[in-house]
């Protein structure tokens, strides 16, 4: 268990009891706004312990960061952005954006629903920061609750699986002259956070067959970071440092 995943599995065993899909739609948004709070807050503490000492967001109280996600002038309109690294020399070097579904729709029983709303916010997203920010390496993680992969009937196939060919489209901008609208790199997580041990795996939208680590995501991130920004700095054992 890497360092990324305790910081993970602490923020969703400190999630709320989860409300029931028949729930009211207020609690059901709270629930799944703290969710990505704490994935965020996670993913920024990682982000820190590997160099990137001005990511947000942090804790209250950490010196000279704010608890708040950080909101960004963007190509098409300013935007909020869940875990951010930027810098007053640079600009934002890297973004992730954190999307969650959590219930599923109670007419037809599956979570797909919301799954075509979730793709156009975060493509919206991909976009106007890449409008603003063509070297920004952005990310992306949308969280399903671990009921999208056995939600499929005799009709059709679980949300889990239908996630993929609607995602993968949306990732691999390789050069800053891309499409704007692509992630750099887009992932769906499973999760379980209604246990004494919440579980998730990862899985890169072009490999529905093999989950990947979280460690080697953030790894991943920490080499593309540097190479988009060479003349400041160099990766190294998943860490970012000056030049």
């Amino acid at each position: 268990m890497s360092r990324v995943d305790d910081y993970l599995i602490a923020a969703l065993k400190a999630l709320p009891s989860k409300p029931d899909d028949r729930a009211k739609q207020s609690e059901k948004k709270a629930y799944s706004e703290a969710m990505s709070a704490g994935v965020a807050l996670a993913l920024a503490t990682e982000l820190r312990a590997r160099g990137m000492t001005e990511a947000r967001p942090a804790r209250p109280g950490e010196p000279g960061l704010s608890g708040a996600e950080r909101r960004l002038a963007g190509g098409i309109g300013a935007k909020k952005v869940d875990v951010t690294w930027a810098t007053e020399e640079s600009g934002l070097l890297l973004g992730i954006s954190v999307k969650t579904i959590n219930f599923c729709d109670g007419r037809t029983g599956n979570y797909q629903k919301n799954l075509t709303n979730r793709r156009g916010d975060m493509l919206a997203e991909a976009l106007t920061l890449h409008r603003r920010f063509p070297y920004a390496v952005v990310a992306g993680f949308l969280f399903l609750d671990m009921g999208a992969r056995f939600d499929q009937t005799a009709k059709r196939k679980s949300t889990f699986d239908n996630a993929f060919p609607r995602l993968r489209l949306f990732t691999g901008r390789h050069d800053p002259a891309g499409r704007d609208e692509q992630y750099e790199r887009l992932y769906l997580v499973l999760v379980d956070a209604g246990q004494a041990r919440p579980v998730f795996e990862c899985y890169h939208v072009c490999e529905p067959e093999t989950a990947v680590l979280l460690s080697d995501v953030m790894d991943d991130l920490v080499g593309l970071v540097a190479e988009r920004n060479f003349d400041f700095y160099e990766a190294a054992d998943g860490r970012v440092a000056r030049v």
